[in-house]
């Protein structure tokens, strides 16, 4: 169901993909989820997928701004 560029999607243009192997950044659910087994994080995750032409996949990227200084196991913890 996914276009190539040649056969963009009327929805949105990104939604096409190449056929070679760029990257075409999307949407996913995928934060969502995550605030929803964890309620604490409900609101303050954003998501993003990457639609390549292998299996999509969506990630997390997780930025934060931190008033102290933390280790990546301190943050890993609290998470």
């Amino acid at each position: 169901t996914q276009k190539t560029v040649d056969g963009p999607s009327m929805k949105d243009w990104r939604g096409g993909r190449a056929a070679s192997f760029n990257i075409i950044p999307s949407s996913t659910g995928a934060a969502k989820a995550v605030g929803k087994v964890l309620p604490a994080l409900n609101g303050k995750l954003t998501g993003m997928a990457f639609r390549v032409p292998t299996v999509d996949v969506s990630v997390v990227d997780l930025t934060v701004r931190l008033e102290k200084s933390a280790t990546y196991d301190e943050i890993k913890e609290a998470i």
